[in-house]
Order: C-alpha cells, then sequence, then structure tokens
C-alpha cells in the first residue's frame, strides 16, 4: 500500500513538472516555426495528449475488446470538456478569440456530428474508418488554413514574454523539451494511474467503478495537466487547443483505429447516452463561444458548472453500474 502511496506521489509530481516543461516547449517551438500556440495546441500537444487513449484503443482492438476502445474514445472526449475544460477555466479564466468561434469550434462540431452519423447504423468497419481518418486530415488542413494572424499573436506574446528566460531559449531546446515533457506526461499518468488503481482494489472498490473514474480520468491526465499549465503561464490558445484538438483525435483517429483491426459493434445504449453527452458539451461550448466572441471568456463558475456535470454524469454511470 505505501508503494502504491508513493506510485501516486510520484505520478502527481512528475505530472506538474513534466507539463510545465511540454507547455514550455510547445510554445518556443510554435514561436520559432511562426505557428500560433492555438495551432500548436490543436495539432502537436493534442496528438501528444491523445496517446493514452490511442494506446488503449489499439490495445483493446487487439485484446478483441474493441467497444472499450470506441468507449474509451467518447468517455475521454466528455471528460476534456467537462473536467480538462472546467479545471482549466476555473485556474484561470480562458478568452474567447474569434478566430475561435467562427473556425476551431465549428469544425469540432462538424467532426463530432460526421462521427455520430459513422456510428448511427451502430456498426463500424474499415469503410468507415477510412472515411473517419479522412476527416481528420480535413480537419488538420482546415486549422492549418484557417490559422490565426500569426504576426499579430505572436508580438502581444513577445512582448509578454520579455522578461521570461523562456524568450530566450531556441528551437533545438524547445523541441527537445516538448519531446521529454510528452514522454514524461505519458510516464507520469501510467505511474499515478497504476498506483490508484492499486489502492481503489485493495479498498474493495469494484473494477466497474475503477474504470469508469479512475482509468477514464486517467487517460485524460495529459490534457488535464497541459491545459492547466498553459492557462497558468497565460498560453490560454495552447490550453483550449488541446482540448479542441485531443477531442478531434479522439473521435476521428482513436475510433478509427479498432475497426482496422476487426469490425465493431456499438451498444446502443452507450451511443445514445455517452455520445449524446459528448455532443451537447461540443454544443454547449460553441454557443457559449458564440455569445462570448466579442471579448468574452469561459469564466470561473462556468468551469465549475462543466465540473459539476461531469461529477453528475460520473454518479449515472456508478448507478447504472450497480
Amino acid at each position: 500500500m505505501l508503494i502504491a502511496i508513493a506510485a501516486v506521489l510520484i505520478g502527481l509530481i512528475l505530472l506538474i513538472w513534466s507539463a510545465d516543461r511540454f507547455v514550455d516547449g510547445a510554445s518556443v517551438t510554435a514561436s520559432h516555426l511562426g505557428m500560433s500556440p492555438m495551432l500548436i495546441g490543436l495539432t502537436i500537444v493534442a496528438f501528444g495528449t491523445s496517446a493514452p487513449e490511442i494506446l488503449v484503443s489499439a490495445m483493446a482492438a487487439l485484446d478483441d475488446a474493441p467497444g472499450l476502445a470506441i468507449g474509451n474514445a467518447i468517455g475521454s472526449n466528455i471528460a476534456n470538456i467537462a473536467l480538462v475544460l472546467g479545471a482549466t477555466a476555473l485556474v484561470s479564466p480562458l478568452p474567447i478569440k474569434g478566430n475561435l468561434v467562427w473556425v476551431e469550434l465549428p469544425i469540432l462540431t462538424l467532426a463530432t456530428m460526421g462521427a455520430g452519423t459513422v456510428l448511427l447504423d451502430y456498426y463500424l468497419d474499415a469503410i468507415d474508418s477510412g472515411l473517419l481518418l479522412l476527416g481528420l486530415v480535413v480537419c488538420l488542413y482546415l486549422f492549418k488554413h484557417y490559422q490565426q494572424d500569426y504576426s499579430q499573436e505572436a508580438s502581444q506574446d513577445h512582448s509578454q514574454n520579455k522578461k521570461e528566460p523562456l524568450a530566450k531559449m531556441s528551437l533545438k531546446v524547445g523541441i527537445v523539451w516538448l519531446l521529454v515533457g510528452l514522454v514524461l506526461l505519458a510516464l507520469g499518468s501510467r505511474i499515478l494511474v497504476g498506483g490508484a488503481v492499486y489502492i481503489a482494489t485493495s479498498l474493495g472498490v469494484s473494477e466497474m467503478i475503477i474504470g469508469l473514474t479512475i482509468i477514464a480520468i486517467g487517460t485524460s491526465l495529459p490534457e488535464l495537466a497541459a491545459s492547466i499549465m498553459s492557462a497558468r503561464k497565460g498560453q490560454h490558445g495552447i490550453a483550449l487547443g488541446n482540448v479542441i484538438g485531443s477531442n478531434i483525435f479522439n473521435l476521428l483517429g482513436v475510433m478509427a483505429i479498432p475497426a482496422l483491426i476487426s469490425p465493431v459493434v456499438i451498444e446502443a445504449d452507450a451511443l445514445w447516452r455517452d455520445y449524446g453527452l459528448m455532443l451537447m458539451l461540443t454544443l454547449f461550448i460553441l454557443t457559449l463561444g458564440f455569445q462570448a466572441r466579442r471579448g468574452g471568456h469561459i469564466s470561473r463558475p462556468m468551469g465549475g458548472l462543466l465540473l459539476l456535470i461531469y461529477v453528475m454524469y460520473m454518479f449515472l454511470l456508478y448507478t447504472i453500474a450497480r
């Protein structure tokens, strides 16, 4: 038990430290390559923090449990919006900028609806996977094509970072910290989840509850750590881009993996309950963005509301599982 407690503490410390290095590396890389923080959050950071979901999806499909992979992708998206975005907004209100309202959030909404359309027949095969992966390529192209005007954003970030050692970091060092931070994020989340599962099992908590809570939250820990650290450093573009990009990778990339190995039959109840909540949360954020497009932000009370929704969702799953 002491080893498990130590693992939780070590994993938590590693998550916090690696998230700090990861965000610094991402910020420097974005600056040197002429990419906006939003774009690097939508692509590099989002793909990196989605690595746990990708691994879980592939392993589940190889273990003849493809439904687990689909559930993991949808459940992680719910956690990304309600848990990650909610907790990040509590740390620092997230400003809503024009491009986020007119480009990134609509693309996420269309991707969510498109994935839902593919799942309507409760069956996912190789053709469906091909369509999802094609959608992922299109989304990445649109993000690059419609990225925010970096010249203005870069000048603002440069003026804010003049007093920071970060501004003197080279591209090579930034890429090194980006990669090191990514690896340690995955390692830290793995150590923390492993220790937490052992503690929960020792206390008599059922495997079902562990899966619905610890594992579901555990695969979202990299997104949570990276987004909170980004918000604390004032890199709101990375924080928001991480959540939006990660959700798109989960929907169009992670969900496509199991069907490439073998066809997947989707449970109707799980589809309408879990996908339905994910779609409602996505539309909620889109609506909030339109309402706050003129200098607005996702406030701390709104972040608290999102966290409350996630707690209620966890309680619903617990009730169903009993």
